[in-house]
């Protein structure tokens, strides 16, 4: 009889499953998309816009991921993201200093972070109520602040947003016959960053595994010694200031500020991380899946336009229709497999 010798390979977490799903899935609609629409998706500058005209989203989307995976929701980091670029916006019109600028933006994320992680964690508040207050504030003094839309005319913030990363061997030959380089906008790094931290943390800090604790079952997590409140408190002041961020990442790509600014974004935010494997129940969620969530809701979104469908209700039903089908595919998938460990 041969002995296993401690080499026993470890079983696929519900976590790392999903994410994998999410990920396959994406490769194979880009994989279509060039195959079948030709055009732009033959291009790696493709993916370059994508990341360009959604490095706000994923930074968002970051910290929308560890609230969800501790169980909890914020549907208020679109606005707070409003609000921070108006903010910003304004300040730099009237001659003010990038760093402090910078800043101001975490100082408001910061802000609404520890508020609702005040009232929702030690008041024991419902989430939802909490964020959806917040959300009518921030928007709220959004529009106090300005109504109409206004453009950043301050010269070191104009320098610095039409500053790119330039990859010539990732780029393409024109009709004309030049070659045109492959450009990245700051704000790409400042969410590649981020998504590096968050998974660090939720992978290898001893505060990440309390995260998913947390979620998975909040009674477990108390008997193991973790403080709930404290724990969930920090998830919402990491969320907030990730939307401080996002909204100067934001400013970086836009070069103005509007009151309709991010409009939406939590919900596109909710979305990517459903699809990238975080189940709103808690527990499960991988900031990797996130990242490839946003980046398949984008392609889905691309390829709808590039099939002749123009008009915004096409994209926002085939992203409700996406949504319904990892949902449903996350359901299978998780109860064929719980159903597996039961029989073994």
């Amino acid at each position: 009889m041969m002995k296993n010798n401690g080499l026993r390979k470890e079983p696929v977490s519900d976590t790392q499953l999903l994410m994998t799903i999410t990920i396959s899935i994406f490769v194979a609609m880009y994989l279509m998309a060039m195959f079948g629409l030709g055009g732009g998706f033959l291009h790696v500058q493709q993916i370059f816009d994508m990341l360009n005209d959604n490095a706000s989203l994923i930074i968002v989307s970051c910290g929308l991921t560890i609230v969800m995976i501790g169980g909890g929701i914020d549907i208020s980091v679109g606005a707070v993201t409003s609000l921070v670029v108006m903010s910003c916006v304004l300040y730099l019109n009237r001659g003010g200093n990038i760093f402090v600028a910078i800043l101001l933006a975490l100082g408001i994320g910061l802000a609404f972070g520890v508020v609702h992680g005040l009232l929702i964690s030690y008041l024991e508040i419902q989430p939802f109520i909490v964020t959806l207050a917040g959300m009518f504030f921030a928007r709220g003094m959004t529009t106090i602040l300005s109504v109409n839309p206004q453009k950043v005319s301050h010269e070191g913030f104009t320098a610095l947003r039409d500053t790119k990363i330039e990859i010539p061997w990732l780029g393409y030959t024109a009709k004309n016959g030049n070659l045109v380089p492959a450009r990245m906008e700051l704000g790409v790094l400042v969410a590649f960053v981020c998504v590096v931290l968050v998974f660090i943390l939720l992978k290898n800090h001893r505060l990440g595994r309390s995260f998913y604790a947390m979620g998975g079952n909040q009674q477990s997590a108390l008997m193991l010694g973790i403080n709930v409140k404290r724990t969930r408190f920090i998830s919402y002041v990491i969320s907030g200031a990730l939307s401080g961020i996002s909204g100067f990442v934001f400013m970086m790509h836009t070069g103005a500020g509007n009151a309709t600014n991010a409009a939406g974004m939590e919900m596109n935010a909710i979305a990517a991380s459903i699809i990238g494997g975080t189940l709103l129940t808690g527990g499960v969620g991988n900031v990797a899946g996130t990242f490839f969530g946003v980046m398949t809701l984008t392609t889905i979104k691309k390829i709808v336009v590039s099939s002749g469908l123009n008009d915004p209700w096409w994209q926002n039903i085939t992203t409700g229709g996406m949504l319904c089908f990892f949902i449903l595919l996350q359901s299978v998938v998780l109860s064929r497999r719980n159903g597996k460990k039961k029989t073994l």
